[in-house]
């Protein structure tokens, strides 16, 4: 058989690529300062400059926290993300797409095979407290608490007859008490709990966190790509050949993820709210994808913890920084692999590949490269920037350009916005549609005509695909093609 995968096998292999895995024992305060040191070293995406791509970083001397540690930015890179799943970086949307379509189910282990219950903390123990016993840091210092960001939330239909798997942002409330953020609509999840309130029943879940990138990108998929009922540990599987390991939780009906390093197990309450910020009040909850911080919710769910599982040598806990890279590759890459899915299907061949860039966090933003072949082609570009808007709602601004422009070099994009655009022809506006309540102009002071309640956005579609019978117009300059250029370094 071979050799188990979860996150250490994954930082193992990392550990021997240059450049890509750093390491501290350097004491650092979980509380802000651990993200403001990642700010630097490798954060990203639409994190406050000055930021840059660099390695994933693992605190090894934790304040407060003796023989924990913290890793952050496993995901805070592309290429990075490509090395982990042996896969090249810029066709990693197609991958996922092909894992979607031939998923590898989870299969159930024994008690003795799931590392992650090697150290177990009932809520009955006198001085069970998740806060001492789950390094959760915050972001900054007005965060609303402690959170866990990516922690994936594993629960099922009252029947049993679906599950499902989610990451949502958490924070801890008190000794056994977390704040779940649920967005309305959003996810399966809140299906399930919306189904278990309505007979006031507590929803059992487990919270999974310290695990390896491909079920933390994998369970982020969404509906059409992944209807109700779809588990997402099923893509994982089919990233990694390998099955997800689950395990029967110890104080709830539930299954938890067997080797992750940490498990929270709970019950997600009916008819019980609670402020985000009831411990700080600073009218914040913490930093999101977009770059901004969340404003503080008056009235999340509450999670009601029965138990902290964990593995016994020097446990992970795991964080991600809300607007960095680390975000695009979770949201950005398995949207990709949607749009790529919906195009495909209804005009295959056309779009060759799907860029979710940093600039939109990897939800509001995609670029789509074209390929027309003739003249009944022309159009086609427009119609595929259409079918991305309805495999994601969520998504703001289509960017299409030819299949001579690399879609992963920003400065290749723009050039065509310099010399393949006109605004007053190649601009799509389409008002009034619904997107995400996070991007801070959504609201209907910015824009009163269009925007009637929180989370509604006009959406914008920039064509800078040429015209089919002008393409000669617009070849690039042909340079000499020399295969042995390298040389010239040495």
């Amino acid at each position: 058989m071979a050799d188990k995968y979860d996150l250490r096998s994954v930082l193992a292999e990392l550990k021997e690529i240059p450049g890509q895995y750093h390491e501290t024992d350097v004491e650092v305060d979980p509380e802000a300062e651990l993200s403001g040191v990642y700010r630097y070293i490798g954060a990203g995406g639409t994190v406050q400059r000055p930021t840059q791509e660099g390695p994933a970083m693992m605190f090894n001397n934790v304040k407060g926290f003796a023989q924990t540690r913290v890793l952050t930015g496993l995901m805070a890179s592309r290429k990075r993300v490509g090395a982990m799943f042996h896969h090249d970086y810029k066709t990693l949307g197609k991958f996922l797409n092909e894992a979607v379509s031939n998923p590898v189910w989870p299969q159930m282990v024994a008690e003795d095979e799931a590392p992650a219950h090697e150290v177990i903390h009932r809520a009955t123990d006198a001085d069970f407290d998740i806060r001492k016993l789950v390094a959760a840091p915050t972001n900054t210092p007005v965060d609303a608490g402690p959170y866990i960001t990516v922690g994936v939330v594993l629960g099922s239909s009252m029947d049993k007859s679906k599950s499902d798997v989610t990451i949502h942002r958490m924070v801890l409330e008190d000794k056994d008490k977390i704040g779940i953020y649920i967005m309305p609509g959003g996810r399966h999840i809140g299906a399930f709990a919306e189904e278990y309130e309505k007979a006031n029943k507590p929803m059992p879940i487990t919270i999974s966190i310290g695990l390896d990138p491909a079920i933390t990108i994998g369970a982020t998929f969404e509906s059409p790509t992944t209807p109700f009922g779809y588990n997402e540990l099923g893509v994982a599987g089919a990233i990694r050949q390998q099955p997800v390991d689950l395990v029967a939780g110890v104080t709830v009906d539930e299954k938890a993820i067997a080797r992750s390093e940490y498990t929270l197990e709970g019950y997600i309450m009916p008819n019980e709210r609670i402020q985000e910020d009831i411990n700080t009040h600073t009218g914040k909850a913490m930093p999101e994808f977009p770059g901004y911080d969340g404003d503080a919710n008056p009235a999340l769910q509450v999670i009601k913890v029965t138990a902290v599982t964990h593995r016994k040598d020097n446990p992970i806990m795991q964080s991600v920084i809300g607007p960095s890279e680390e975000h695009v590759s979770m949201a950005g890459i398995p949207t990709e692999a949607s749009i790529l899915q919906l195009v495909e299907r209804a005009i295959p061949g056309k779009v060759l590949n799907v860029y979710n860039p940093p600039a939109g966090g990897g939800k509001l933003m995609s670029i789509l490269q074209i390929h027309k072949e003739n003249e009944a082609d022309e159009g086609i570009q427009r119609q595929a920037a259409l079918l991305a808007f309805s495999a994601f709602k969520e998504l703001k601004t289509v960017i299409l350009v030819d299949d001579d422009v690399d879609i992963f070099d920003m400065n290749d994009v723009i050039w065509t916005m310099n010399t393949r655009f006109q605004a007053d022809q190649d601009l799509m506006v389409l008002s009034g549609m619904r997107n995400h309540p996070l991007d801070p102009s959504e609201r209907p002071q910015y824009d009163p005509k269009s925007i009637r309640f929180r989370g509604m956005s006009s959406k914008l579609v920039i064509d800078g695909t040429v015209p089919f019978d002008m393409k000669d117009q617009f070849e690039r300059a042909q340079f000499m093609e020399v295969k042995d250029w390298e040389k010239y370094l040495k």
